[in-house]
């Protein structure tokens, strides 16, 4: 399967709210903390609407008059989207949302997609969410220099997430 990562355009904010709402649904079902498929549908489904669509489509179209201040690439496959990452330049600069269908994970794309953010981000301190028991998430940050600070949020009362950063970097001039 061959991949291309690049700047989503305008019409494909019709993917990218079902995308979204597909990946939770693969990504969070928990049973023991009452996460199900309706929980999710209740909590992200409105991602899939026309509002929600309408919502991507305004994101899209500002990151591409403002990519100074949003960051947005997808994932596509020769079918259809199958992952994006998306950030803004505020304080702190955030990471986020991040995601990536089964189909697609394990081939280095969350890779490409991370080093494509980090060379838009430059060396400033970066800030995310993650939900605290999707390891392989919390590993995925680790392996870009990321570290949980101890703050923890249960979002919507549900999904326990905790915060990661990654500090400021520094170049050393050698010349």
């Amino acid at each position: 399967m061959t991949y291309v990562i690049e700047a989503p355009h305008p019409d494909d904010a019709a993917r990218l709210g079902p995308l979204l709402l597909r990946a939770w649904l693969q990504t969070y079902p928990n049973a023991e903390l009452g996460i199900d498929e309706d929980w999710i549908h209740e909590q992200r489904g409105s991602s899939a609407t026309a509002e929600g669509i309408a919502h991507w489509r305004e994101f899209i179209e500002e990151a591409s008059r403002r990519p100074d201040r949003l960051f947005c690439r997808v994932v596509r496959s020769e079918a259809d989207i199958v992952g994006f990452l998306c950030g803004r330049r505020e304080k702190p600069l955030t990471l986020g949302p991040m995601y990536l269908l089964n189909q697609a994970q394990n081939q280095g794309l969350g890779g490409r997609l991370m080093t494509e953010f980090l060379t838009w981000a430059g060396p400033t301190r970066i800030c995310l969410w993650v939900t605290a028991y999707n390891g392989s998430a919390v590993r995925f940050y680790q392996r870009h220099g990321f570290k949980a600070t101890g703050e923890r949020e249960l979002w919507r009362g549900a999904l326990p997430n905790l915060r990661m950063t990654r500090e400021a970097t520094t170049s050393i001039d050698l010349g």
